[in-house]
């Protein structure tokens, strides 16, 4: 039984000298992440930002198990005594909306309970309520294809919502999407995020989204990744959209900006 099962609350997950490597067939290789050390704390929100191909979502793949890191440790931390334990559930919101065009809003929804062995019931009752989570009740019949992308977005983020997961994984979740709709859904996300109290680990090119999301902000160098640094978002919570134009958001864009100009440049030449 897992300690999540077991009744200890989830604390942290802490990575110790994550290294990966992708082999070539030329035997050289290419070192997408070197030596990361980092906890990323329950109940919280960390955004991670970093030059493209620095090893963002590689690193988001290792941390969800889908993938096993050349060398290095990842442990997920339990109780108050921060004991190792075995991974608590955990769910993905991909940029991707990776919808099933033949099943309804509420079977997409419910098709991981469906999978767990949930009967349709109870599976039929969590999904509605997750699905009134994201404001798309009354579109519980409608399929994919009658759907805008924002609304498959978050039919996407219902989905990974029902799972009831200790760890919310988001990759680039709003990337495919128009600019006012991404700026709708970052706040509905944001008061999501908020009324869940979950842990969240979300990967984004947006340093906006990254500071209105976050309650802080890992920032990468350019490839291999590793960490630049970590930047503490004092922000109040609720956020709305005018609190991205307050001062405070613009001194942390620009101190982040700052941390990946040079890496930015780095990644273009290399």
């Amino acid at each position: 039984m897992s300690a999540a099962l077991a009744g200890e609350n989830f604390a942290a997950v802490s990575i110790e000298h994550l290294t990966h490597r992708w082999a070539s067939r030329t035997g050289r290789g290419t070192t997408a992440l070197s030596d990361i050390s980092f906890e990323f704390p329950a109940g919280k929100v960390t955004a991670i930002v970093g030059p493209s191909g620095c090893g963002k979502s590689t690193l988001l793949l290792i941390l969800r198990g889908l993938m096993k890191a050349s060398d290095g440790d990842v442990q997920f931390l339990y109780g108050p005594e921060r004991r190792p334990g075995p991974p608590p559930r955990m769910s993905t919101v991909w940029q991707a909306f990776n919808l099933l065009p033949w099943r309804t809003v509420l079977d997409n929804v419910a098709f991981g309970l469906e999978l767990a062995g949930v009967g349709r019931a109870e599976r039929e009752e969590k999904a509605a309520a997750a699905i009134r989570s994201v404001e798309l009740a009354g579109f519980e019949n409608h399929y994919p294809a009658q759907l805008s992308g924002g609304m498959r977005q978050r039919v996407g983020l219902a989905r990974g919502l029902v799972m009831s997961p200790e760890i919310l994984f988001l990759d680039e979740p709003f990337g495919a999407l128009d600019a006012q709709t991404k700026l709708y859904l970052q706040e509905q996300m944001s008061a999501v995020v908020e009324s869940s109290g979950k842990t969240i680990i979300l990967v984004t090119h947006s340093i906006e989204e990254a500071i209105f999301l976050g309650d802080q902000v890992l920032v990468m160098t350019a490839r291999p990744g590793r960490v630049a640094a970590t930047i503490p978002v004092d922000l109040p919570r609720p956020r709305s959209f005018e609190m991205q134009s307050s001062p405070r958001s613009g001194e942390l864009f620009n101190e982040i900006y700052g941390l990946l100009r040079d890496e930015v440049r780095k990644a273009m030449m290399s």
